[in-house]
């Protein structure tokens, strides 16, 4: 049976004894699968909470956020946090996930973020995305098409997952029947990502880094022989320039731009359709209505964000939320609490795909802006619009749902439904 209706409420009726100090702890099964009762909690009783089981600050109102996330001293590389490295120590050291996380733009500073950045922003302007729409739009259609006569199928696996990687490829320039292999070496990669990992998690994105950085290394001397019209060959002229990007640079760039480049996109998509499932009058509105599409995903993307978290190292002491963040402390910034404070967003709880003001934090904020939101948002948007207008019967057929083991990106192992 599909699942009830419901919206992401919080849990006002437990709330924590006084007497019990508030604990910051992410790897509760409860926490993955609803998180806003804890933001809620943490937001109202503790907002610059200073988590003493994992030696980091956690920041839960938007204002809070914002500011650090606006802060000329506040790093983006984890290399910075006094704990770095004990922790990694204790991890097994420094292998080469690490080392090529390292060189990516998303955990640089300037001038090297700003170096990085520049050479592929071109790729993801609002203009070229747009001129991109009627080729997605193909893309999807041939996906539907596919499973059209089962009735039923998988959103997550027939076309939140492929879409974005299509896509992506053919922009950087991966041949498309080559996408399978990627599925498990980003899944381990992603994970690597998360404020609290384990060795095995560690070992994992290990392998994966040195079965990318082989598949990328192989594609680039094939693109040094035969440069093509895609980003790839671009970022290899500009190696080849000098002092702009050299190998390790542009192998890392390359798998960031592929891994970013669908996680998201397949997260917002799976996490926005179950939105509307379990909110049947919004669904019917965009039904009714499929120009709310763009103001229906900017809602996706605040309601059930599919980046919940980010973090900073204070380079210098930073007052906040009156408490102190002090130099070299890591702050962990809850985007999925930021995005649910009432203090920005109107009955912040409720699914709501028409409104207006919403300046959510999912795609971050100030420099490390998502590089690929405009195009997370085109994909996001199309291929919503299109299951609601081929299949306007489609439901769920589970309620039984699984959400991924990660906590910086959320998102569902599988979403069957049927039409």
């Amino acid at each position: 049976m599909p699942e009830e209706s419901q919206s992401f409420v919080p849990d006002t009726e437990t709330p924590a004894h006084p007497e019990i100090p508030l604990e910051f702890n992410p790897l509760q099964q409860d926490f993955r699968q609803n998180p806003y009762p804890t933001y809620r909690r943490f937001r109202e009783a503790d907002p610059v909470h200073w988590s003493a089981m994992f030696g980091f600050w956690v920041c839960t109102r938007y204002d809070d956020i914002i500011s650090i996330l606006r802060h000329s001293k506040a790093s983006a590389n984890p290399r910075d946090w006094e704990r770095f490295d004990d922790y990694v120590e204790a991890l097994g050291g420094t292998g080469p996930a690490y080392e090529m996380q390292n060189r990516w733009m998303l955990l640089e500073n300037p001038p090297d973020h700003t170096r990085l950045r520049k050479l592929v922003t071109k790729a993801f302007t609002p203009r070229v995305v747009e001129n991109m729409r009627a080729h997605i739009q193909d893309i999807v259609h041939d996906l539907l098409d596919t499973v059209h006569a089962k009735r039923r199928f998988n959103i997550i696996q027939d076309l939140a997952f492929p879409l974005p990687v299509i896509v992506i490829a053919e922009l950087i320039g991966v041949p498309t029947q080559d996408r399978e292999y990627f599925k498990d070496w980003t899944a381990a990669l992603a994970r690597s990502l998360d404020p609290i990992v384990t060795p095995e998690i560690i070992q994992a994105a290990d392998k994966a880094t040195e079965d990318l950085i082989a598949y990328f290394a192989t594609l680039v001397a094939e693109r040094r022989d035969s440069p093509q019209n895609d980003l790839l060959s671009g970022l290899i002229a500009a190696e080849e320039e000098g002092d702009k990007l050299d190998e390790a640079e542009l192998l890392a760039t390359a798998i960031l731009l592929f891994a970013a480049g669908h996680e998201t996109t397949m997260n917002l998509i799976g996490n926005g359709m179950l939105a509307l499932f379990r909110n049947p009058d919004q669904m019917a509105k965009l039904k009714a209505d499929p120009s709310l599409i763009k103001t229906a995903v900017e809602e996706f993307l605040r309601y059930d964000g599919s980046v919940q978290i980010t973090a900073r190292v204070a380079l210098e002491d930073i007052e906040v939320g009156g408490k102190t963040i002090r130099k070299n402390q890591q702050a962990l910034l809850l985007l999925g609490a930021a995005n649910h404070d009432p203090a920005h967003f109107s009955d912040p709880d409720r699914l709501d795909i028409t409104r207006q003001e919403n300046p959510h934090l999912t795609f971050g904020h100030g420099i490390h802006h998502c590089l690929g939101a405009p195009l997370a948002r085109v994909e996001a948007q199309i291929a919503i619009n299109s299951m609601l207008r081929r299949m306007p019967d489609i439901q769920l057929t589970t309620d039984q749902l699984e959400w991924r083991n990660m906590l910086t990106l959320r998102g569902l192992k599988a979403l069957p439904v049927g039409f």
